[in-house]
C-alpha cells in the first residue's frame, strides 16, 4: 500500500513539473505500478484534488492580493497593469497543473500503460469548473470595478482610433457618447491623458494580452460578461440620447448600426481568444473592424451581435414610448420615427408597455376639459394615420384610443366638429376634406355588413392583445371617416349633425350658391348610402326652388307703379320644414315697414303656389343696410335681423332705454344688450346714464372704434341657427316621454329594459326620431323621478298615483 501511494504520489508530481531528464521514465514506471495495483484510474481524481488544495491554500488568495493595491497610490494605468498582472499571475500558477491534466488526459486517450479515464476534454473541463468556483464563488467588489474601468478605457481608445479613422465621420459622433472625464488642454482623447503621456497602444495590447489569458483559463465571459454589458448598454443609451431625443423626422437605424459594427469591432478584440474555439462552420462576410472578409466568426461574437442589436431595440423604444404622444401629433412629419419604432417592436417585447404608457399620455394631455374637442380630434386622426403605420393590425389603434372614443362621446360639439371638417370648414384641418373627396372611398354601409369578403387563404390571426368584438379584417378595412363614424355606433347622428352644418351654410348665403354643398353632397352619398341624404337633397333643392320664386317675385314687382311697391326690397329662403333641422326659436317683433314687405311677399307667394303659404322666422337672416349720421355713412352693412331692428326703432327715436327696447322687440333684455354692442362698437350708439342708449351724429370715428374695441367678439360669434344637440335631445327624449306614460297607464310598472325595448318596438328609427340608447333613457327616467313624475320602486319605474 505504501508503494502504491508513493508510485501515485510521484506520478502526479511528474505531471505537475514536466521536463526533467528521467521524468517520462519515471512516469511510466509509475503507470506500470499503478495498473498492477488497479489504481490507475485515480490518477486524475488525485491530480484535480490537489489542483483544489493548491487554489484554496495559495493561488486564490494570492490573487485576491495582488489585486487589491492601495487604490489611491495608482493611477488608471497603473490600476490596469496590476488587473493584468493578477490574472498573469494566476495563468502561471495554474499552468502546471493544466499542462498535466492535459498530458494526462492524452494518456488516457491512447491507453498508455493501461490507463483509462474520460481524457483531456473532460480533466481541463472539470479543472475550470473547480477554478471557477473556487475564484468567483464569492467575487469581492473590486474586481468588476477594475474590469470595468479597463474594458471603459479600451473602448473609448478603440472606438477613438477606429471612428476616427472610418469614413462618415464616425469619429466625431462616437467622441460625443464617450463617458470619460477627459482633461482640458492637449489630452489624448482615447486614453484621457497629455499626448506625451499617451498609452492608448499599451491599452490595446494590455486588452489582447488579458483576452488570452481569460480564454486560455475559460474565464474570458464569466469575468467579462457583466462589465461588458453594462458599458454597452450605458454607452447606447446615452448616444441615443444626444441623437435621437426629440429628433422625429429622419431615420437612426442605418447609422446606428454602423456605430453598432464598430462597437463589435471592439468585442472582437475583447473575445479574440475564442474565436479559435468553437468557430462557425459556415464562413461569412461580417462588416466588421478587424476582422477580415471572409473570415468565420465565433459563436460568441455572433451572440454579442444580438445581445447589441437587442440592446438598441429595447433602448430606442422605452425612448419612442416616451415621446409617443408628441410623434402622433407631429405626424407625418414624424413618420420615419415611426418606422424605426415598428422595426425595433416587432424585435422586443414591449407591445403592453407602449399600450399603457400612451392610453396614460392621452388621459394626462389631451382628455381633459382644457382641450378643445376641435384639437382632440386632431390628434385622434394623426393617431389613426400613425398607429395604423405602426401596427398594420390596428390592434393598437383600438386600445390605446378607446379613451379618446369615450371621451368624444361626451363631448356636445363632437359631431359638429367632425362633419365641419368633412366639409371643409374647420380652421388647420384638411384631413377629413381629403379623405372624404379621395378617389376609393370605403362605404359604411360595406363595413356594416357581417359577410367577409377576403379570400379565407389570406385570413391572419390578430395579435394576443387584440380587443374581442370587432373582427381583423374589417378593423383593417376601417379608413378615418369609418373609425370617426364608429364612435357613436350610427351614421343617422352624423347625417343629422351634417344637416345642422348645411342649414347653417345656407342660412348664411345670400346669393343662393350652392355648388359646394351639392359636391359635398355627393362625396357623402358615397360613404352613408343615397337613401341616407335624401333630406340634405331636399334643402339643396329649396334654394333652388327659393331662387326661382324670388326671380318670379321680383320680376312681378317691378311691373307695379311706384305707389305699390313693397317698402323694403325682400328676399327669402323657402324651407321644406319636415327635411330640415330644428331651427332655434326666439321672440321678434319687427319694425312695422319690414312687416308689411313680408305680408307682401307672402301674399306674392300665395298666388304662385295656391293652397300654400309663408310662416316667418323673423330672427332668422340677414340685413344689409346703410347707416347715415351728420358727420359719416356707414355703408353695406350686414347684420341680423335684431340687429337691425334695434338701429331703426332709433330711427324714429334718438333715445331709448333698455327696458323700452325689450318690450317694443318682445325679446329678452339680455339679448337685447348683446345685440346693442355691435352698434356701440360702430360707434352709432352711445351708453349713457340709467342704460339709457342715444345715437352719436358727431365724434371722431377713431375715439368711437376704441370705446368699443372690448366688444369686438360680443356679437361675432356667428351662432349657429339650428338647435344645439342637447336642445334636440331634450326634445326627442319628451317625444318619448308620451309613449313611457301611455306603457305605464296601461302595464302599471316596468323595468328600465323592458321599456327600452319596447321603445325600439314601437318607436320608428330615422333622422327625425333616431333611436334611443339605454344609458340615456335611464338618466332621463330618473331625472323624472327626481321631478318626482315617476316613482321607482324594486327595479321598477311606475307613474305615480294622483290624489
Amino acid at each position: 500500500m505504501h508503494t502504491s501511494v508513493k508510485a501515485l504520489a510521484q506520478g502526479i508530481s511528474t505531471l505537475v513539473s514536466p521536463g526533467g531528464p528521467t521524468s517520462e521514465q519515471g512516469l511510466s514506471n509509475s503507470l506500470v505500478l499503478l495498473c498492477c495495483q488497479g489504481l490507475s484510474p485515480l490518477l486524475g481524481s488525485w491530480l484535480l484534488e490537489t489542483l483544489q488544495m493548491r487554489l484554496s491554500s495559495s493561488v486564490v488568495p494570492e490573487f485576491w492580493s495582488g489585486l487589491e493595491q492601495p487604490e489611491n497610490e495608482l493611477e488608471e494605468r497603473g490600476r490596469a497593469w496590476v488587473l493584468l498582472t493578477a490574472f498573469r499571475t494566476l495563468l502561471d500558477r495554474l499552468e502546471p497543473f493544466l499542462s498535466g491534466l492535459q498530458q494526462l488526459g492524452m494518456w488516457q486517450e491512447e491507453r498508455r500503460g493501461g490507463l483509462c479515464g474520460p481524457g483531456a476534454r473532460a480533466l481541463k473541463e472539470r479543472a475550470f469548473t473547480t477554478i471557477r468556483a473556487l475564484l468567483l464563488f464569492s467575487p469581492a467588489p473590486i474586481l468588476q470595478e477594475r474590469v470595468h474601468e479597463f474594458y471603459s478605457r479600451s473602448f473609448s481608445v478603440y472606438m477613438n482610433r477606429e471612428g476616427s479613422g472610418s469614413s462618415g465621420g464616425g469619429g466625431e459622433d462616437v467622441e460625443g457618447a464617450e463617458p470619460p472625464d477627459v482633461p482640458e488642454g492637449g489630452a489624448c482623447s482615447g486614453c484621457g491623458v497629455p499626448t506625451q503621456q499617451c498609452w492608448c497602444q499599451e491599452a490595446l495590447e494590455q486588452l489582447q494580452e488579458l483576452s488570452c489569458t481569460l480564454s486560455k483559463l475559460q474565464l474570458l465571459e464569466w469575468v467579462s460578461s457583466e462589465a461588458i454589458t453594462s458599458i454597452l448598454h450605458k454607452l447606447i443609451e446615452q448616444r441615443m440620447e444626444q441623437l435621437c431625443r426629440g429628433e422625429y423626422e429622419r431615420s437612426f437605424l442605418l447609422e446606428f448600426q454602423k456605430w453598432l459594427e464598430l462597437v463589435l469591432g471592439w468585442l472582437s478584440k475583447v473575445f479574440t481568444g475564442e474565436k479559435d474555439r468553437d468557430v462557425d462552420p459556415v464562413p461569412e462576410t461580417p462588416s466588421i473592424p478587424g476582422v477580415q472578409a471572409g473570415q468565420p466568426i465565433s459563436p460568441v461574437l455572433k451572440q454579442w451581435r444580438c445581445h447589441l442589436h437587442q440592446f438598441f431595440c429595447r433602448i430606442y423604444v422605452n425612448m419612442r414610448i416616451e415621446e409617443l404622444f408628441s410623434i402622433i401629433r407631429d405626424f407625418p412629419e414624424s413618420k420615419p420615427a415611426i418606422e424605426d419604432l415598428k422595426f425595433c417592436l416587432e424585435r422586443t417585447n414591449q407591445r403592453q408597455q407602449l399600450l399603457t404608457s400612451l392610453k396614460s399620455a392621452f388621459e394626462s394631455r389631451l382628455l381633459h376639459p382644457g382641450v378643445h374637442t376641435s384639437d382632440i380630434l386632431f390628434v385622434y386622426i394623426s393617431a389613426i394615420k400613425a398607429l395604423r403605420e405602426l401596427d398594420p393590425s390596428m390592434v393598437i389603434l383600438q386600445v390605446a384610443c378607446e379613451p379618446i372614443r369615450k371621451y368624444l362621446r361626451t363631448r356636445e360639439d363632437t359631431v359638429r366638429q367632425i362633419v365641419a371638417g368633412l366639409t371643409g370648414d374647420a380652421e388647420g384641418c384638411t384631413d377629413l376634406a381629403s379623405e372624404l373627396s379621395r378617389g376609393d372611398p370605403v362605404t359604411l354601409e360595406m363595413q356594416d355588413s357581417d359577410e367577409e369578403a377576403t379570400d379565407p387563404e389570406d385570413w391572419t390571426p390578430d395579435p394576443t392583445d387584440a380587443v374581442n368584438g370587432k373582427l381583423g379584417s374589417k378593423r383593417r378595412s376601417s379608413d378615418i371617416i369609418s373609425l370617426l363614424v364608429s364612435i357613436y355606433g350610427s351614421k343617422d347622428i352624423f347625417i343629422d349633425g351634417y344637416r345642422g352644418v348645411l342649414a347653417d351654410r345656407l342660412l348664411q348665403q345670400l346669393n343662393y350658391n350652392t355648388a359646394r354643398e351639392i359636391r359635398n353632397v355627393e362625396l357623402l352619398k358615397l360613404r352613408f348610402g343615397e337613401a341616407h341624404m335624401n333630406y340634405c337633397e331636399v334643402m339643396l333643392k329649396d334654394m333652388v326652388d327659393s331662387r326661382r320664386i324670388n326671380s318670379y317675385i321680383r320680376e312681378e314687382e317691378s311691373k307695379l307703379g311706384v305707389e305699390e311697391q313693397p317698402p323694403l326690397p325682400l328676399s327669402a329662403i323657402i324651407l321644406s320644414s319636415e327635411f330640415w333641422p330644428t331651427l332655434k326659436e326666439e321672440k321678434l317683433e319687427l319694425p312695422p315697414i319690414v312687416c308689411q314687405a313680408m305680408e307682401a311677399y307672402t301674399h306674392r307667394y300665395e298666388k304662385l303656389k295656391a293652397m300654400r303659404t309663408l310662416s316667418w322666422k323673423p330672427h332668422l337672416g340677414s340685413v344689409v343696410l346703410d347707416v347715415e349720421l351728420e358727420d359719416q355713412t356707414l355703408t353695406d352693412l350686414s347684420v341680423t335681423p335684431i340687429q337691425a331692428a334695434i338701429i331703426l326703432h332709433f330711427q324714429d327715436q334718438s333715445c331709448w332705454s333698455l327696458e323700452e327696447l325689450s318690450v317694443k322687440l318682445g325679446a329678452p333684455k339680455e339679448l337685447v344688450h348683446r345685440k346693442l354692442a355691435l352698434w356701440q362698437q360702430l360707434g352709432v350708439l352711445r351708453e349713457e346714464a340709467a342704460g339709457c342708449y342715444r345715437v352719436m351724429e358727431r365724434g371722431s370715428s377713431k375715439e368711437k372704434v376704441e370705446r368699443g374695441v372690448m366688444l369686438i367678439d360680443s356679437d361675432e360669434e356667428r351662432d349657429s341657427n339650428t338647435a344645439t344637440q342637447s336642445e334636440q335631445r331634450e326634445e326627442k327624449l319628451q317625444l318619448f316621454w308620451v309613449y313611457i306614460q301611455a306603457m305605464l297607464t296601461n302595464l302599471d310598472n316596468m323595468t328600465l329594459e323592458r321599456i327600452h325595448a319596447m321603445l325600439r318596438m314601437f318607436v320608428s328609427s330615422g333622422p327625425v326620431v333616431p333611436e334611443i340608447d339605454i344609458n340615456e333613457l335611464e338618466a332621463f327616467l330618473q331625472k323624472k323621478v327626481r321631478e318626482h313624475q315617476l316613482i321607482l320602486s324594486s327595479g321598477a319605474f311606475r307613474l305615480p298615483k294622483r290624489n
